[in-house]
């Protein structure tokens, strides 16, 4: 997997398929293919594919992890940005199919609908992390404060998890809810076991000389 992930098609061919999703709903629309209701579409497909590739950019540290495929790294980064990308895209959609563009409707219905408050919140929590998303960003940052502002990701995850039940709560549709969140619970629970294992390492070396 290693030597298939440094290949130098490796990146071109997952930004290809990470587009593709875009390419089916512009091409769905300009068609007339979406079915009875593509406003509805649009907004929903965006967000899905927002919510998958956020889940995909944070399974890169445990599939690492569990696997060895440490050339996963270099694709986290795109990763991230098609998520930025595809839940950019879904606002816009909301904003302008739903809304109008009508700047004070926008605002009136992101603080009476909590899913939406809570939706925007986590585009608003993912600007920062786009914009420092760049090798210059993490030169100018230092390497620690920017691996710090980056775990925002974590809480990202759980605001975008929280937008995702509360709207399919309306129509009691948990199936996919608990899909996701069964997902992020074992990625998390992975991440929080290389956190213990990192920390424990430089503790037991320390108890190490008073044995005995």
């Amino acid at each position: 997997m290693n030597r298939w992930l440094l290949h130098p098609a490796a990146k071109p061919v997952v930004f290809l398929l990470a587009l593709l999703p875009f390419a089916t709903l512009l091409g769905g629309a300009l068609t007339d293919s979406l079915g009875a209701n593509p406003a509805e579409a649009l907004i929903r497909g965006t967000g899905e594919w927002a919510l998958r590739c956020l889940w995909l950019t944070l399974a890169v540290t445990p599939l690492r992890l569990w696997f060895g495929w440490t050339a996963l790294l270099r694709l986290r980064r795109m990763l991230g940005l098609f998520t930025f990308f595809y839940a950019l895209l879904h606002f816009t959609a909301y904003a302008w199919l739903d809304q109008g563009f009508a700047l004070e409707a926008i605002l009136r219905d992101i603080a009476k609908r909590p899913f939406i408050l809570v939706g925007t919140a986590a585009l608003l929590a993912m600007l920062p992390l786009a914009a420092t998303s760049f090798n210059r960003a993490v030169r100018a940052m230092g390497g620690r404060r920017w691996q710090a502002l980056h775990r925002v990701v974590y809480a990202v995850a759980l605001l975008a998890l929280l937008h995702f039940l509360w709207m399919r709560a309306g129509k009691q549709l948990f199936g996919e809810v608990a899909v996701y969140g069964g997902l992020l619970a074992v990625l998390f629970g992975a991440r929080l076991h290389a956190w213990r294992q990192r920390h424990r390492a430089p503790a037991l070396h320390r108890a190490a000389p008073g044995k005995g």
